[in-house]
């Protein structure tokens, strides 16, 4: 497994884009039943879409057996990425099946088609007028879209540069609650309206060990002492029956926390583990802790962990994870260090990290 060096200038190539949340408002009871109809549509496509990706069939020919479903080209091949990336996630946990109870719509972003040809947003002082198109008919949905006041000015950005044919924006619908917009936004955009636009100083590199139920943070020097530890836990985010989004709260403030915190002890350089190259999640014959491992989106963690290094103006080592967690080396640093097993593999990832600066150039201490 490769060991992976990011930085602002490289950052697209993993994360894509970011995603802004905000309430959609729909204020035509036509128009709302509508937006119903397509997104049952949408989750049905997609929920067929996956029978045929598991049998290899590629995106156009499945569009073109599901355009009974929803007669438009763009959504179809949207449900069709959505699809694989259920696949994806059923091969990696060794799923055999999946339910897909709710209802959402997607479509991807093109700028040739001035951001997004079947959802498309247009300021309007305090809110955005949202477009979607519907297929049956080609007529559109109107309506109203409200994002939290600091994301206003990225968007405007974004919109604008659609309107010249610059970038796309993938936009997704869902229902929770109430209608909800989420706005795929460009990597590079997002970080130049949130980056802090300044590059770490310090000496010391940080290792980062996330868990379902815990972050540890071990912050080393340039001869792999130990310079700070750190661990945030919160067993209450595995219990069962816990509200899965507060438990995804709990590791984004642990996570941000440790991040911060390395700030504050020096470190200019964070290590995590290359969660992108694991092909399958390995479970145990614990039924808690297997129930821990499937529920816990652990490369999304990873990414926004990545984000809030890049905007901070952290270097970030993503290296291999293998040893860090079960090997001789970790029970040595155990009982060398008088550590538990997971600020041992805090410290074995950034110590793996400290090598890997020490034969790369453009991370070298100076």
């Amino acid at each position: 497994m490769s060991t992976l060096l990011l930085s602002r200038d490289n950052i697209e190539d993993f994360v894509e884009a970011v995603t802004i949340n905000g309430k959609l408002v729909v204020e035509n009871s036509e128009d709302y039943m509508k937006l119903v109809r397509l997104s049952r549509a949408y989750s049905k496509a997609v929920k067929a879409m996956i029978n045929l990706v598991l049998r290899d069939i590629q995106h156009t020919e499945a569009c073109r057996r599901l355009y009974n479903i929803l007669p438009n080209y763009v959504y179809l091949e949207t449900a069709y990425k959505n699809a694989k990336a259920i696949v994806e996630g059923l091969r990696e946990t060794s799923g055999s099946k999946c339910e897909i109870k709710r209802f959402w719509i997607s479509s991807r972003g093109n700028k040739f088609d001035y951001g997004n040809r079947n959802i498309r947003l247009t300021p309007r002082g305090k809110h955005y007028e949202v477009l979607v198109k519907y297929p049956w008919d080609l007529s559109w949905i109107r309506a109203k879209a409200f994002f939290g006041s600091r994301y206003i000015r990225l968007l405007d950005e974004l919109v604008e540069l659609s309107s010249r044919r610059e970038e796309g924006y993938g936009v997704t619908i869902s229902f929770r609650n109430h209608p909800r917009i989420h706005v795929h936004v460009p990597t590079w955009l997002y970080l130049k309206h949130f980056s802090e636009n300044k590059a770490m100083s310090g000496k010391f590199i940080a290792g980062v060990d996330l868990n379902s139920d815990r972050v540890n943070l071990v912050v080393i020097d340039s001869k792999g002492e130990i310079v700070y530890i750190k661990s945030s836990k919160f067993p209450e985010a595995t219990s069962h029956g816990f509200p899965r989004d507060l438990a995804k709260q709990k590791r984004l403030y642990a996570l941000y926390q440790a991040i911060d915190l390395a700030t504050l002890t020096g470190a200019s350089i964070i290590a995590f583990e290359n969660l992108f190259e694991i092909k399958k999640k390995k479970f145990t014959i614990n039924h808690r802790t297997n129930r821990k491992i499937s529920k816990f989106a652990k490369k999304q963690l990873l990414t926004h962990g990545i984000l809030r290094a890049i905007k901070m103006g952290f270097k970030i080592i993503l290296i291999d994870p293998k040893g860090t967690t079960k090997s001789k080396e970790h029970d040595g640093v155990m009982k060398r260090h008088g550590l538990d097993k997971h600020s041992a593999s805090a410290y074995l990832i950034a110590l793996k990290g400290l090598s890997k600066v020490n034969n790369v150039k453009p991370f070298k201490f100076t």
